[in-house]
């Protein structure tokens, strides 16, 4: 093996030792979902950058921005960080006043049960979207380090985070998200000094004016430029990983202000894989995988010291992100569906069935991972999957008394089949824009004609 790949090991093989070490203060299934609502203002900030700052940020949007350019950044950075600063400012803390476990406990304490496992069937694609990106940019990382095939190196990286997801849960995902913050922003850091002071500007400056463009090269209808912006932004806006960290705060002033600083902080960090992309296309054109932009030309530029530290961050950020993501999966099915199915579990118990729903759905992103072209097709499936009903009954749920049980049903079964229909066999131009209007449509249509009385929530702490 060569010394970069040691480096590498040594990384994982460091994160699960912390991961492990803070996993024994877990014994019950709220300290294992949402570590306990112990984090404090720094652990929660990192938490919330350094899971959604992963594979979609380093990997894919620069692979997106070297061949699309700047256009190709709308949804990462610039999209997902307007996402997390608006999800801080107007969620963060009437859900974390709720007390939830997870986001699907807001759809049974507002609706019913069977809003609360529709929305679960709805949500888990979703997490399981993300987990299938962060696995193939994992598997990206290593191939371009090793040259092996990415099929191998997928099926190495699948392995590893999924032992390393079951054993810590989110209190010790939040701590080591702490280390790997800090990792991912010095390993972009020195990529990004070592290549301007070798190269300076002129790689930004000698690439096609085309490519600094932010909504394309080519004219395109306004609304097609909203569509695009809408899926990052609206599609994730109450993402399950992005709410569980705010559910973790210790305190609803805490949730707010740091997811409001982690997005402040990823857009600004983002920019600095969005710039390697777009030199890239001068500094190495033509390349093969574009997706493997980064890592090429920090194995170009850096030493193998440093390379080995640049790599150790993309391994932490994409490690961050996949935990978050298999974690919720598992966690929705676990609690919202299983253990509401089998009352009278021991807390163990209930820890044990989240751990083995993580193993089950690692498994399945790993063939999603197999089965993708590019990691950015992944994450836009993401945002857009059934998020357009979830937002829509979160919104009118949580913020108004309009509508009930079946209003929430209609939305959330609208949204889900306008997205499909318009996305995979009708080509509708705009198929996530439509599936917004249609389920607020089916929504309010619901509330009109329904007779199921609205359900009041009840804060548990001001």
């Amino acid at each position: 093996m060569t010394p970069v790949l040691y480096g590498i090991l040594g990384y994982i093989v460091a994160q699960f030792a912390i991961g492990i070490f803070v996993s024994r203060r877990i014994h019950t299934e709220e300290d294992y979902l949402v570590a306990g609502r112990s984090l404090g203002p720094v652990v929660t900030t990192f938490t919330v950058f350094a899971t959604w700052f992963g594979a979609e940020t380093c990997i894919g949007a620069a692979g997106a921005v070297y061949a699309l350019g700047l256009a190709g950044g709308s949804h990462d950075p610039f999209g997902y960080a307007i996402c997390v600063i608006l999800t801080g400012l107007l969620f963060a803390v009437p859900l974390w006043r709720l007390k939830l476990t997870t986001i699907a406990d807001l759809f049974r304490l507002r609706f019913d049960e069977s809003v609360e496992r529709l929305a679960v069937i709805l949500i888990v694609p979703t997490s399981l979207f993300w987990a299938a990106a962060q696995i193939r940019a994992f598997g990206q990382v290593i191939a371009s380090a090793s040259g092996f095939g990415i099929d191998a190196t997928i099926t190495f990286a699948a392995f590893v985070v999924i032992a390393y997801t079951m054993f810590g849960g989110l209190l010790a995902d939040a701590w080591t998200d702490l280390v790997q913050g800090v990792a991912v922003i010095l390993g972009l850091v020195v990529l990004t000094w070592v290549i301007l002071s070798r190269e300076g500007l002129d790689p930004l400056l000698d690439i096609d004016p085309a490519l600094w463009n932010p909504v394309g090269a080519e004219p395109r209808p306004v609304l097609a430029i909203v569509e695009e912006w809408a899926i990052p932004v609206v599609g994730s806006m109450v993402a399950a990983e992005l709410v569980a960290r705010m559910l973790a705060a210790r305190s609803a002033s805490v949730a707010r202000n740091a997811t409001v600083v982690a997005g402040v902080s990823y857009l600004m960090i983002g920019l600095m894989p969005v710039g390697i992309g777009l030199a890239g296309a001068t500094l190495m054109p033509g390349l093969a995988e574009p997706e493997q932009i980064l890592p090429a030309l920090a194995q170009e530029y850096l030493p193998t010291a440093l390379f080995v530290l640049f790599a150790g961050g993309l391994v932490s950020a994409i490690l961050s992100t996949v935990d978050s993501a298999l974690l919720m999966a598992g966690g929705l099915v676990s609690h919202n569906v299983i253990v509401q199915l089998v009352p009278g579990l021991s807390e163990r118990a209930k820890v044990r069935v989240a751990r083995g729903a993580v193993a089950v759905f690692g498994a399945m992103a790993y063939v999603m991972a197999l089965r993708a072209e590019r990691v950015y097709e992944l994450v836009e499936e993401a945002s857009a999957f059934g998020s357009s009903g979830i937002v829509t009954v979160v919104v009118f749920g949580l913020f108004t008394r309009v509508g009930g049980r079946g209003s929430a049903l209609a939305a959330l079964v609208v949204g889900v089949s306008t997205w499909i229909l318009g996305a995979y066999f009708a080509g509708w131009p705009y198929p996530y824009l439509t599936s917004l209007a249609a389920s607020t449509a089916a929504y309010l249509t619901g509330a009109m004609i329904g007779s199921t009385p609205s359900r009041v929530l009840e804060p548990q702490e001001a």
